[in-house]
């Protein structure tokens, strides 16, 4: 349950919605399973499996969004069809037009659709409806859009809005790497990533390698030469790692291994154990995302 990553946006503060109403809206969009003649289907689970769509622990909430896809590599579509316009051509003495193969590769496509094996991965939310923050487990914006177009589905109102910061992340990166240091409460770890403007795009990486003195005098040449950072990894208070992107995405993130022991000290069975680790991730978390936004200058206001 402990997140590996974070899209970040900004509800209102406080959101006025309660839990009940949440629960019954949410109540809209269900998890079924895939059927057989459809690639895709999605909707709400249970994210502890108790049959609650919601789990709510001290006026945190957390919900998942399972998607369940047929597996069906186009491929294996285009062999099909090139057999079948094959045997066309041979029945009819010419080669099947485009409106014909089009229509071919429809009919394939639904032919195999029920025959295909499926994958099913749920995605994790987390939404403070009092300090105004919502968080999803996903490792990009996209994965994040298909969580929120269905709660936008399913709500009445969403009021959900993108994190914005006075400074961008990477002229905040930049400014790091060039002093040496991170910001206060945050240090430097050992993985980094320059690109350049241009249009090649020339990019350097270091990974797992201590950005000391050598390494420092070699990224502050990249920099003056015009290449800027894309990703930094910081640790937090000695209590969360990370990688920071230039898009304000928190990724690779990890809670250190005292705190995973903390939470087991508290739990003695496996319900007890889930609630022990979400309220140990979200005590954390709500420390850490606002020193993170102080770190880049604190919020940009929203306009209105």
């Amino acid at each position: 349950m402990w997140f590996k990553n974070l899209q970040l946006y900004r509800l209102p503060t406080p959101w006025n919605i309660d839990l009940a109403q949440f629960e019954e809206q949410l109540a809209r969009g269900p998890f079924s399973k895939c059927p057989s003649n459809q690639p895709m289907s999605r909707g709400w689970v249970s994210p502890r499996q108790d049959g609650a769509l919601v789990f709510s622990l001290n006026r945190q909430w957390l919900i998942a969004l399972a998607v369940e896809q047929r597996l069906l590599p186009s491929s294996v579509i285009n062999e099909e069809v090139a057999e079948r316009a094959a045997a066309m051509e041979e029945q009819q003495g010419y080669a099947p037009g485009r409106r014909q193969l089009k229509e071919l590769r429809e009919r394939v496509t639904e032919e195999l659709m029920p025959r295909a094996f499926t994958r099913r991965r749920r995605t994790f939310v987390w939404l403070d409806p009092v300090g105004g923050w919502c968080g999803i487990d996903a490792a990009s914006p996209a994965k994040a859009e298909e969580v929120i177009e269905h709660l936008r589905h399913c709500l009445d109102e969403f009021p959900l809005k993108p994190l914005h910061t006075q400074s961008s992340p990477q002229s905040a990166m930049a400014g790091w790497l060039a002093g040496g240091e991170g910001p206060a409460g945050f240090t430097i770890d050992r993985d980094c990533e320059l690109k350049a403007v241009g249009e090649e795009k020339a990019a350097v990486r270091y990974v797992r390698h201590p950005l000391g003195d050598e390494v420092g005098a070699e990224i502050k040449a990249h920099l003056v030469a015009g290449k800027l950072p894309t990703k930094l990894a910081l640790t937090w208070d000695d209590r969360i790692s990370f990688v920071l992107s230039d898009k304000l995405e928190v990724k690779r993130l990890a809670f250190l291994d005292l705190l995973k022991e903390e939470a087991e000290k508290n739990a003695e069975r496996a319900d007890e154990q889930f609630d022990a680790d979400f309220a140990l991730m979200i005590g954390e978390l709500s420390r850490f995302l606002p020193q993170l936004v102080e770190a880049l200058g604190g919020e940009q206001p929203v306009a209105t």
